[in-house]
């Protein structure tokens, strides 16, 4: 069984050598290494082709200017196999990970392998944030886990089935459309929680709420009704707060109300994860971030809805 490794990587000159090193740790090798660059400005490309421990080593090619989802659909066209894994810069490959999220395609019924990810990073405010950014393994589904692609694995067929990544995301949801178009085409996918990467979390408030902001604009983007209901949400409990507080003008009882629905929302957003950071700090950062997120995903997904690619 023939396989090849795509990656996309864009300014990762700081990041970009502990993603070649844990690939070059791997039990199991690619066959073909392609990583597709966005045009960076820093020492990525350099510091790829200065690196000699990666065997084979990787083929780099140059898209200036390329979305991710036009790197991985580049990157895709060009590998020579029909089992293709991918990860993003940004992350570390656990050493097994290659080994792991292949192996299932030994099997017929396979044709994406949903790999998963470990949320790194030494701050209590890393920590808290994961709770937020992605999902915590004690919470994962892995019948209807839908997985990211800084860990997964596919069948060329399956991409071309379901016509490439939608080049009309600017910068995130690409992963999520593709999954759905797929599951709707009928591919079969398998969760192998092992096969795992390291995602270190933003370490400032500006990082996480680019991050939260530029993801729901991708929600936004690809207009996915479960995706949509969970947003629509959050914008119903701040129209419930304007409400609120335009009615207390002129009865004052309703802003003790609101009062008391503001405390019981931070008290909530400290319960719900604590008992996953379990640092007394946590008390501080989580009600931050709940708001932070909450905002940066109502600004996203508005501006994402206004410029939408998926009709169906």
């Amino acid at each position: 069984m023939k396989t090849s490794l795509v990656v996309t990587v864009f300014n990762e000159e700081k990041t970009i050598d502990r993603l070649l090193n844990s690939l070059a740790k791997q039990t199991e090798k690619a066959d073909e290494i392609i990583l597709i660059d966005g045009g960076s400005t820093d020492r990525t490309v350099e510091k790829i082709k200065a690196f000699k421990s990666l065997k084979p080593l990787p083929q780099v090619i140059i898209a200036k200017g390329a979305t991710i989802a036009q790197g991985r659909n580049r990157g895709i066209e060009e590998a020579k196999n029909e089992i293709i894994a991918m990860t993003d810069a940004g992350c570390e490959v656990h050493p097994d990970w290659f080994e792991k999220i292949t192996k299932p395609f030994e099997r017929k019924d396979v044709d994406i392998v949903a790999g998963f990810y470990r949320m790194t990073g030494n701050l209590v405010f890393q920590k808290c944030l994961a709770c937020y950014l992605g999902v915590l393994p004690e919470r994962l589904d892995p019948e209807n886990f839908m997985p990211s692609f800084r860990s997964v694995a596919l069948k060329k067929e399956i991409w071309q089935k379901v016509g490439g990544f939608n080049e009309k995301l600017e910068q995130c949801g690409e992963d999520t459309l593709f999954n759905y178009q797929a599951k709707q085409s009928g591919a079969k996918f398998l969760t192998i929680k092992e096969a795992l990467v390291d995602w270190e979390m933003p370490k400032t408030l500006k990082e996480a709420f680019q991050k939260f902001y530029h993801y729901a604009k991708g929600d936004g983007q690809i207009n996915i009704k479960p995706h949509n209901l969970k947003i629509l949400a959050i914008y119903s409990r701040y129209l419930l707060g304007i409400l609120l507080l335009i009615l207390g003008l002129s009865v004052p009882i309703f802003w003790s109300v609101l009062a008391l629905l503001i405390a019981l929302y931070y008290f909530w957003a400290i319960v719900k994860n604590f008992r996953d950071v379990k640092a007394l700090s946590a008390i501080v950062f989580l009600p931050v971030i709940q708001v932070i997120s909450d905002w940066a995903v109502m600004a996203g997904f508005l501006l994402g809805s206004l410029n939408g690619v998926n009709k169906s």
